[in-house]
């Protein structure tokens, strides 16, 4: 859709998202997801009128059929923490669609002000007693959600053997195998829906504790930087780096046992036990494996699609970037995260804002200064236990049941269930159930593999589309401090978007969120998935879509970070704080913008980039190919 760049804003509009043509190759995407995720004809008048983000920070992909439980599952969460359980004042839940492939979001509206009010005295019993004894909550969830992930690793599939076990038959007498097969895959996806009401448990109470924080230092210092008040809480070691940390301490060790040759020289875990066979080989692959349980249930990606493989899965990653630490410990770099250093810096950053406060406010802002530090590692930790740690379990067991699909025919590839939705594959189950039962053939190997192979042609050619990054009226504002601080959606960034659909803003300067303070030049590297990270070179800038906590493994080779999406609390951010790399986040086109090779400026602290060249001139090309 065409948009003059000089119209009034009223004027301006995204797409509708009833206007989306469909991609050429991917008629009758719609099948691949359940009607609840659909733009529906019979909603046109109401869901036309409303604003829908696209969620490429969570969900910059196609979802796959079956990874929609898990987009289904993380806004359910985050809605009925929101709306049901400790009834956030100004906020409800989202609406959810999906437009050939890609997730979008829109806030449902906020209550009438009685109905906040109501709100806010349940919001203050429910929240208060949360903050008051948050350590002994905090340590319960810890163990609840551990059960969690536990619980999926000891789901059965069953065997369906060619005759019950007799003991089954003369002692339990029930349930047969078939029985098990389908409470089984019940209790996987009961197991898949309540994980994410206890990501949200303490995750919306710790946004909400950091921006009571945030708005008093708006209040007492109009001036401060998002990033001067983020600093403040930053410096608190959280189990999203411990990862890493792994790496570290395995590159160490290879160094002081004199096996790091052999590390390095290996690619693949296969290849590694081979090359490590004496007993100093030995001895460092007992680290390895006690490092792995449970450090390496971490996934390339974000967590959320199935597709992107957990270190424990393939240690190709993780070997490289072992295999760049024991480079840097060889060069006499120092390996440790420059906590004291950050802690120091944000102790000095507090006390400076702290003389500037009378001596009555001192008391308040302490106490919610406190309580941000207090709160604020769950903002990470969630994401290593659920996202990383459940979540690699959960597509794994997905592929135990596949596996027994294959056995029987009904598919030829394991990963070939996720082309199907968790709906379809209860079919398949009930299938499975009776020709076991009867001694018969099922029929799923005659009905889904020309559905799994047209679907699988539909997902590339949604792949290969541009979906844009809002549909809709533009909004009259956007004011609501989540979608500002973890999306990086405002104002600036939705008239940022108009202008580039309709052609306009050719500056050399992108704009985004201050993410993390520094200046670095480099190199661009764009990279538009996990896979590509094998790509990045030494002092090149990063450029993504959106980063993820588990890319922190090639932070030691990169100068910086550019992110198309996110906002100052966005994940990209606070790893890159604590990493003390400078990054922009939330610049909205920067993978479009940028090419691989360009020379770039990131600004950390003012939240620019500067595309500083034209990789397609020749002399830069030379400066190019002379970097490879």
């Amino acid at each position: 859709m065409a948009i003059d760049p000089a119209a009034p804003a009223s004027e301006r509009t995204f797409p509708d998202p009833y206007s989306i043509e469909t991609p050429a190759g991917a008629e009758g995407w719609e099948e691949m997801y359940s009607y609840h995720n659909l733009f529906l004809e019979a909603r046109r008048e109401e869901d036309s009128q409303k604003t829908w983000f696209r969620n490429s920070l969570h969900f910059p992909e196609v979802s796959y059929p079956f990874d929609h439980a898990v987009i289904d599952g993380s806004f359910t969460g985050t809605g009925v923490t929101n709306t049901r359980v400790f009834a956030l004042p100004p906020a409800l839940g989202l609406d959810v669609r999906v437009i050939n492939g890609y997730t979008y979001m829109s806030a449902l509206p906020a209550p009438d002000e009685e109905t906040q009010a109501r709100r806010a005295e349940e919001f203050a019993r429910r929240a208060g007693h949360y903050f008051q004894n948050w350590d002994s909550l905090y340590a319960e969830w810890e163990t609840r959600v551990t059960d969690a992930i536990k619980s999926v690793y000891e789901i059965e599939v069953p065997e369906l053997s060619e005759f019950e076990p007799v003991e089954r038959v003369l002692e339990d007498r029930c349930p047969t195998q078939g029985n098990r097969l389908l409470s089984g895959y019940h209790r996987l996806l009961e197991a898949g829906d309540q994980i994410w009401t206890l990501h949200s448990e303490f995750l919306n109470l710790g946004y909400a504790a950091y921006l009571q924080f945030l708005t008093l230092c708006k209040e007492h210092f109009p001036e401060i930087g998002d990033q001067t008040v983020s600093r403040m809480v930053s410096g608190i070691d959280v189990l999203l780096f411990r990862p890493d940390d792994e790496l570290r301490a395995l590159a160490r060790r290879a160094e002081e046992l004199g096996v790091s040759e052999a590390v390095m020289a290996s690619s693949s875990e296969e290849q590694l036990r081979s090359n490590l066979v004496d007993e100093a080989g030995r001895t460092w692959l007992a680290a390895l494996d006690q490092a792995k349980d449970p450090w390496f249930n971490f996934s390339y990606g974000s967590g959320m699609y199935h597709s992107h493989r957990s270190w424990v899965d393939d240690l190709s990653m993780p070997l490289q970037a072992i295999g760049d630490y024991i480079g840097q410990l060889r060069a006499g770099q120092d390996l440790t995260r420059p906590l004291n250093r950050l802690q120091a810096e944000r102790d000095q950053i507090t006390e400076n804002y702290r003389d500037l406060l009378d001596e009555e406010d001192l008391p308040g802002f302490d106490e919610a200064l406190g309580l941000a530090r207090t709160v604020f590692p769950y903002v990470e930790n969630h994401n290593f236990y659920v996202e990383h740690w459940f979540l690699t379990g959960f597509w794994n067991k997905v592929r135990e049941f596949s596996a027994k699909f294959v056995e029987w025919g009904f598919w030829d590839d394991v990963e070939d269930i996720f082309f199907l939705r968790r709906a379809e594959v209860e079919e398949a189950v009930y299938d499975l159930q009776m020709a076991w039962g009867a001694g018969g053939r099922p029929q799923g190997g005659f009905h889904w593999p020309a559905i799994i192979a047209r679907r699988r042609d539909i997902y590339r050619a949604l792949d290969a589309w541009s979906p844009p990054p809002a549909l809709g009226p533009v909004p009259g504002e956007v004011n609501e401090p989540l979608t500002i601080m973890l999306w990086g959606i405002t104002p600036e960034t939705v008239d940022r978007w108009l202008d580039a659909q309709s052609g306009g803003s050719g500056s050399n300067v992108l704009t985004g969120f201050a993410g993390s303070p520094g200046v670095a030049e480099g190199r661009a590297r764009v990279v538009m998935r996990p896979d590509e990270l094998d790509t990045v070179l030494d002092g090149e800038i990063l450029v993504a879509p959106v980063t993820s906590p588990s890319w922190t493994t090639v932070f030691g080779r990169i100068r910086g970070a550019v992110s198309d999406i996110g906002g100052i609390m966005c994940h990209a951010a606070i790893v890159s704080r604590e990493y003390e790399l400078p990054a922009v986040v939330g610049v909205g086109f920067g993978t479009s913008n940028i090419t691989t090779g360009q020379l770039i400026r990131v600004d950390g602290n003012a939240g620019t980039v500067t595309i500083l060249d034209d990789p397609s001139a020749p002399e830069d090309q030379e400066v190019v190919e002379a970097a490879r």
